[in-house]
């Protein structure tokens, strides 16, 4: 990497790393794996960073989300037992806690490419159209796998359904 294209890439990191690692957390779960996921993703983008430079962020996006769909399917593979809850919730009481692990439940449970398809359209709040562009496939395949998967979640937890409803409706 010569120079210019050293210190651009340097300014992106530097400009977008803290929403970056936000994302990388909300997919993993966790600071350190998020800090892995992050730094892998831009490693990749620094090897290929010419070919990226005109939109970076989109593709260090894509690659960590490619990558950790990758880690859910080889836990999966490595693991089959579901994580359950125990029946009693120690400690805070209140709905709004009860609500939260209830959603990380049925996220955990959801396949990772409706997982995935979820934090972009929802948390990341992006449109359909990028979402498609990040996942490599069509609007209405985003379209119905939003759908699916909020379906799938009004099963898993009943609780949610009344939070999942469109807004409007």
């Amino acid at each position: 990497m010569n120079r210019e294209a050293r210190e651009s890439f340097t300014e992106f990191v530097a400009a977008r790393s803290g929403g970056l690692i936000r994302l990388a957390y909300v997919l993993t779960n966790d600071q350190h794996a998020a800090e892995d996921l992050l730094q892998s993703a831009l490693t990749k983008t620094a090897i290929r960073w010419r070919n990226v430079r005109d939109n970076p962020e989109a593709y260090v996006r894509r690659v960590m989300y490619n990558e950790q769909i990758d880690r859910w399917k080889r836990r999966k593979r490595e693991t089959a037992l579901a994580i359950a809850l125990p029946e009693q919730v120690s400690g805070d009481h209140s709905g709004e806690v009860d609500l939260r692990l209830s959603l990380e439940q049925a996220l955990l449970a959801l396949p990772p490419g409706k997982r995935a398809v979820l934090v972009l359209r929802y948390f990341e709040d992006l449109p359909e159209g990028e979402v498609a562009q990040i996942m490599g496939c069509s609007v209405g395949t985003v379209r119905s796998q939003v759908h699916k998967a909020l379906a799938r979640l009004r099963e898993l937890a009943p609780a949610l359904a009344a939070h999942l409803e469109p807004a409007g409706g």
